[in-house]
C-alpha cells in the first residue's frame, strides 16, 4: 500500500507548471479534459516510499514538484540509487504491471497520477501522447548512457559539477527561465544522498563542494541554496559541452 497523504488540488491541466515538459505537453483542450477525468494528486513527505520494487502499480504519472530517487536493492541487501525523478519526469510504465525500482521521495513530493488502465486506453486513441512518452523514454535512455560516463570516467570534482549542472538546468527549464550565465537554485539532495548517487564517500562530496566554492565556481548560502555565477565555467568543470548535454 502506498504511504501517501491525500491532497486536495483543483488545478486544471491548462495551468499546470510542468505541462510544457510533461507527457501531456501536446494535448488539445478536449484531450486535457479527458485526462482530468482520470487524474488525481498524491503528496508524499520527504523520506516516504512512493512504491516498492515489485509492487503492483495501478497508476502512472508525473512529478509536479519535489525530487524522488530510483533505488535498486541487491540480494545481499545493499542498495544503489540508480536515478533521480525531477519535476515533469514520468513515473511508471504503461504495459508493465509492477514497479521496477523503489521510488522514494527525497523532498516533499507532489505527483499528478493517472489511473493506469484508462491512461493506457487513452494512449491507444491519442497517438501523440504515446509519441511524447516515447520521446521522454528515449531522452531518459540517452541520459542514462551519459550518466554511465559520469560514474565511470569522471573525477570526483567532475561528478559533483555534473550533478549541480543537471539540477540547475532542469530547474531553469521547469520554471521556464532562460539558462543565463548566472543561475540560482535550491539543492534538493543532502550530501549523503549525493554521495550515494555518485558512488563517492560523504567526505569526498563535502571536500569537492568546498573546493568548488573556494574556487568561485559556486556560491553557497547555507548548505542547500546554490548560486552558479558562470554556468559556462560549471559546465567546463563538469567536462560537458556548453550546450548542456542530454539532461535538459
Amino acid at each position: 500500500m502506498l504511504n501517501e497523504r491525500s491532497l486536495a488540488i483543483t488545478q486544471d491541466c491548462e495551468s499546470c507548471p510542468i505541462r510544457h515538459r510533461a507527457v501531456c505537453a501536446r494535448c488539445e483542450s478536449d484531450e486535457l479534459l479527458r485526462l482530468e477525468e482520470i487524474k488525481y494528486y498524491r503528496k508524499f513527505e520527504a523520506g516516504q516510499t512512493v512504491i516498492w520494487s515489485g509492487d503492483r502499480m495501478d497508476f502512472v504519472g508525473s512529478v509536479v514538484s519535489g525530487i524522488a530517487t530510483l533505488t535498486q536493492t541487491m540480494e545481499d541487501g545493499r542498495t544503489q540509487m540508480v536515478g533521480l525523478l525531477l519535476p515533469s519526469d514520468f513515473v511508471g510504465r504503461p504495459g508493465r504491471s509492477s514497479a521496477a525500482y523503489d521510488v522514494v521521495a527525497t523532498t516533499d513530493l507532489v505527483m499528478c497520477c493517472f489511473r493506469k488502465a484508462p491512461f493506457e486506453d487513452m494512449m491507444k486513441r491519442t497517438p501523440h501522447i504515446a509519441q511524447r512518452l516515447l520521446e521522454m523514454t528515449l531522452d531518459e535512455l540517452d541520459a542514462a548512457r551519459e550518466w554511465m560516463l559520469v560514474l565511470g570516467r569522471k573525477t570526483a570534482r567532475e561528478k559533483i559539477a555534473s550533478l549541480l549542472s543537471i539540477i540547475a538546468r532542469r530547474d531553469s527549464s521547469v520554471n521556464m527561465r532562460q539558462v543565463t550565465d548566472q543561475l540560482t537554485f535550491d539543492l534538493p539532495l543532502t550530501r549523503e544522498a549525493m554521495a550515494d548517487y555518485l558512488g563517492l564517500t560523504l567526505e569526498t562530496v563535502s571536500r569537492q563542494i568546498s573546493a568548488l566554492r573556494k574556487d568561485g565556481v559556486i556560491v553557497l548560502d547555507g548548505k542547500r541554496h546554490v548560486t552558479v555565477p558562470d554556468m559556462g565555467r560549471l559546465l567546463e568543470e563538469a567536462g560537458d559541452d556548453a550546450d548542456g548535454g542530454l539532461f535538459d
